[in-house]
């Protein structure tokens, strides 16, 4: 159906006109024409999701009744009520897109295999795909670090580069940006967001999917987004819309003026830990209040970023001028900002933070005041775990005695005080508990805030002027959110002085906070090693769980950029900066945090002077041609891809070899054995294979079989393309603990053998002997980045089903968009409640009648019987677990 049938056929269609009168032929839904006084209450996120149900409502996909729930919101809210959401576009990063790619590529495989037109398989939806997450600090405090690390990012990557140019000229509706222009989300925030959409003769409210979870930074502009998995945004490529519980929407009052030696960095923190107290899991955020007016759109763009470490599906700040100003300054086209105001003016989505009479209703009301926010960091495991830097050092300290957990490390108190001495490029060194070894000011969550970067550079300066250094060991980095922050602190004169204490750009990507940090000097990884020390990473990231960001910092805490500077100089956690020197200047004249430290009024001044309008678009003008290898990459031009057997990054998905046109009926469960016993808290970390490929490994024993030494291994996000490979990693994590083996390892019982065997080796065991599988964990399993690998892994090895106590909203998704069943526990009930040990053998009744949160039965071989909620929470969901998961329906609709 083309689009102007669509529309005609649109029940709502009567209220189309068009925006200016002298341009007939540009036209919007009109809401104010309902004549509905609900629309006017509802929060301005909702609006959004009214909008695109008013305008694609088709009775099919779309219905009036869902436009209907959307209005009543207040009312339903609460209700679990299900609704499409039709999002305008998807972006990707590469670690997510190139597995959507590759199963892109299979999809037409298996599509002509049916008899089906394979070009069918194309995005329908615009979608966005920024190379981002390829590169590592393998080169670092030295001039040439970037054009070192971005060589071997080509080196390490040409096949799969190679691969997703082949997929930019074989997909229509795609566009790639290439490697070394920025991190996703910032290219987002400053060039992608349209904020709205003029596309086939209609206005409409720019929105999104993105296949990772931080895509929710962009709703610092207006733009309403949120992470879902690879699996779930392919399906959006295709046309599907989302089917989505309306969420409940927390109005979260922002009062007051922050205190000058605050940064967004500390609001951020401060609102993360709060939010975490409220609950906010599976709802939306809504800024609101006068206190918004005070913040910059880099300011509300960090806070939308850390969206998922407090659990919400999205924190929206809804467009004011604060936004169209920034929309100023970034470069965009004068008569586009014009257009975007009048737009969002007439359709009543427009906010004036100062006006008190267009706030919205709410769920609920929770309200900060600016000014009580002090300087803190987060950690030394979850970035929910929030600490003021004046008690940073105590808080440490106690981390270290207290029992192994999220703030415990279990060091004996007669060990505290440890030192190890090593030499390094022929200095004396020594390291102890706390001491810095990583030093990050990373891509993705400050370095899109001019004042944070700048406040940086500026403490750089100074530190510099009074004789401050980084010793040498520490591994200090700066990767750019974009070429815009090489610009403006190039400009601005700082550069120079970051650079002197080691802060050299590295690269333009996904780096550290990632895992991405590479290798640390022999001699730290010695004296760590040999004396078993708590060992620090300090990162402007936005996680820091257990074994993410280096195998060899056990503490890692999430600092504004001018802390990561501070503590880098300090050399260790453990200083009170009110107290204690960084150091002595020429004169012996001891030199503070506080004589360093930028004012406000010195920031906000170099800011207006070099953050220009002029800067955003020389960059952006050429970001699609600008890498001159990416340019050379010879990519081939068929439409079907042709799989290459010998490699070792991309590979043809199993996932529909045996795939029929027919559907086959729901099995039951019987006599599974649990593969993993596993406790709260599980991260998509230590499900889905990240970081480097350990040399003892499943993976890394494939990859040695297929002719590869250790040098060429790359990382897992590498090799998203290649299931083998991820297969293997599956719950590889060093930090993983199962409550079968008394210690943290990637391993598990094998039952029959009684062997303790890696848990690829005893999934494959179960395999062979045609065993079913299933998983035992607890609260929150899934939570942290939304990886599709952390669905499609556990799917491989076997896993039918997954009995949790409560589950990560996309991680959920994900499993269901696999067909891996997700089972909650009944309220109340838990696996020590119901005596469960795990060496039991299960079997899950699956009826043939099946409904959304029905309660199934689960017998034991000793006997014992209990129930479980299986977390097919809608229609939809059904739907796709009985075709196997949303790829293949899509398959066979498309084949059909």
């Amino acid at each position: 159906m083309t689009q102007r049938a669509l529309i005609m056929s649109n029940p709502f269609a009567w209220i189309v006109e068009p925006l200016d009168p002298n341009q007939p032929a540009k036209k919007f839904f009109n809401l104010n024409k309902l004549g509905d006084g609900r629309y006017g209450r509802l929060p301005f996120s909702i609006r959004v999701l009214l909008e695109a149900a008013i305008r694609n409502c088709d009775e099919f996909l779309v219905k009036k009744e869902d436009v209907e729930n959307i209005l009543n919101w207040n009312v339903v809210q609460h209700k679990s009520v299900e609704v499409p959401f039709n999002p305008a576009r998807v972006i990707l990063q590469d670690l997510t897109g190139v597995p959507a790619v590759v199963d892109f590529a299979a999809m037409r495989d298996a599509v002509k295999k049916l008899g089906g037109d394979p070009e069918k398989i194309n995005p329908i939806c615009p979608a966005d795909l920024v190379i981002d997450h390829s590169i590592q600090v393998d080169f670092s405090r030295r001039s040439d670090s970037l054009q070192k690390n971005q060589e071997l990012e080509f080196e390490r990557n040409k096949e799969r580069f190679e691969f997703l140019k082949w997929g930019s000229q074989a997909f229509h509706n795609m566009k790639i940006i290439p490697p070394g222009s920025g991190i996703v989300h910032q290219v987002n925030l400053e060039y992608l967001a349209r904020v709205v959409f003029d596309q086939n003769g209609y206005y409409y409210p720019d929105s999104l999917v993105g296949t990772d979870s931080h895509t929710t930074m962009v709703d610092g502009l207006g733009v309403l987004g949120w992470g879902v998995g690879g699996i779930e945004a392919e399906a959006v490529m295709l046309g599907q819309p989302i089917s989505m519980v309306l969420p409940e929407v927390i109005g979260y009052k922002l009062l007051g003026n922050p205190q000058p030696l605050v940064t967004s960095t500390d609001l951020v923190l401060t609102v993360t830990k709060h939010l975490r107290q409220v609950g906010v899991v599976g709802k939306f955020v809504e800024f609101f209040g006068p206190g918004v007016a005070q913040l910059s759109i880099a300011d509300r763009a960090t806070i939308a970023n850390m969206c998922p470490e407090y659990g919400a599906t999205a924190a929206f700040f809804p467009v004011d001028e604060v936004s169209i100003g920034y929309l100023t300054q970034t470069g965009r086209d004068e008569e586009k900002i014009k257009q975007i105001k009048n737009y969002l003016m007439a359709v009543g989505m427009f906010r004036d933070f100062n006006n008190f009479s267009q706030d919205p209703d709410f769920t609920q009301v929770v309200e900060l005041d600016l000014h009580t926010v002090v300087p803190c960091c987060s950690g030394p495991k979850r970035p929910q775990d929030k600490v003021a830097v004046s008690e940073m050092k105590k808080d440490f300290e106690s981390c270290l005695g207290a029992k192994q957990g999220f703030k415990g490390f279990q060091i004996a108190p007669d060990r505290h005080g440890d030192r190890v001495k090593f030499v390094y490029n022929g200095g004396d060194f020594e390291l102890t508990h706390g001491s810095v070894v990583i030093a990050a000011i990373t891509s993705c969550t400050n370095t899109s805030n001019p004042s944070v970067m700048l406040g940086a550079g500026l403490l750089a300066k100074k530190a510099v002027e009074a004789g401050l250094t980084v010793k040498p060991y520490i591994k200090t980095s700066l990767s750019p959110g974009s070429g815009v922050v090489t610009y403006y602190l190039r400009e601005s004169g700082v550069m120079h002085y970051l650079a002197q204490l080691g802060f050299d750009v590295v690269g333009y990507g996904c780096m550290t906070c990632i895992g991405n940090s590479g290798p640390l000097p022999e001699p730290v990884v010695e004296a760590i090693t040999q004396a078993d020390l708590v060992a620090v990473g300090v990162l402007s990231g936005n996680r820091n769980f257990e074994g993410r960001i280096h195998p060899n910092t056990r503490a890692n805490y999430l600092a504004s950029p001018p802390l990561v500077i501070a503590y880098a100089i300090a050399g260790s956690i453990r200083i009170d900066f009110e107290k204690e020197p960084l150091g002595v200047d020429a004169k012996g004249k001891e030199i503070f945090l506080r004589d360093i430290w930028p004012t406000r009024d010195e920031i906000q001044a170099v800011e207006r002077q070099y953050v220009i309008p002029g800067m955003f678009k020389e960059v952006y003008q050429k970001i699609e041609t600008v890498n001159e290898s990416w340019n050379a990459l010879d990519a081939p031009s068929d439409k079907l891809y042709t799989w290459n057997p010998k490699s070792t990054y991309i590979k043809s998905p199993p996932f529909f070899e045996n795939l029929t046109l027919e559907l086959q009926p729901p099995k039951s469960i019987v006599d599974a054995y649990v593969l993993l016993n596993l406790g709260d808290s599980v991260t998509t970390d230590h499900i889905s294979p990240a970081g480097n490929i350990a040399r003892n490994s499943p993976a890394a024993r494939y990859l040695t079989s297929r002719g590869l030494t250790p040098r060429e291994f790359n990382s897992y996000g590498s090799r998203r393309g290649n299931d083998a490979v991820m297969v293997r990693g599956t719950f590889a994590n060093i930090r993983l603990s199962n409550k079968f083996i008394n210690k943290q390892a990637p391993q598990t019982i094998h039952f029959p053998s009684g062997e303790t065997l890696d848990v690829f080796d005893a999934a494959e065991r179960y395999k062979q002997a045609g065993h079913a599988l299933i998983v035992l964990t607890g609260k929150e399993y899934g939570s942290g980045s939304s990886r599709d690998w952390a669905a499609k892994g556990p799917f491989l090895l076997g896993i039918k089903a997954i009995l949790a106590e409560s589950y990560e909203r996309i991680h959920r998704s994900n499993l269901v968009g696999m067909g891996v069943i997700p089972l909650q526990y009944l309220p109340g009930e838990d696996a020590e409640i119901l005596g469960l040990t795990g060496r039991e053998r299960y079997t899950i009744v699956i009826p043939e009648e099946l409904a959304p949160r029905m309660n199934v039965q689960i017998t034991l071989d000793t006997g014992k019987t209990f129930q479980a909620i299986m977390r097919f929470d809608t229609d939809v969901e059904l739907t796709y677990f009985l075709n196997g998961g949303i790829l293949n329906y899509m398959i066979r609709k498309m084949a059909s």
